[in-house]
């Protein structure tokens, strides 16, 4: 068991090197972070409809009243 523990530690540490952080960094434009920008804006603007529909829902579910069919 001792043997199995110390190998696969052996094999952890020599792959650890391989996901290290790289030495370069982003270069990325103005226009790229504003696109960036622009999905997360369009992204929390669809969120709040489904957050005040999830709440509708659980509203509707939790309250005792009958609905009358017609």
């Amino acid at each position: 068991m001792k043997k199995i523990i110390t190998t696969t530690t052996a094999i952890l540490l020599a792959a650890s090197p391989v996901y290290a952080a790289s030495s370069q960094a982003s270069h990325s434009g103005i226009l790229t972070w504003a696109f960036l920008g622009l999905c997360g804006l369009i992204v929390a603007s669809q969120l709040v409809p489904s957050i005040l529909l999830l709440i509708g829902i659980g509203k509707g579910l939790k309250s005792n009243k009958e609905v009358s069919e017609h």
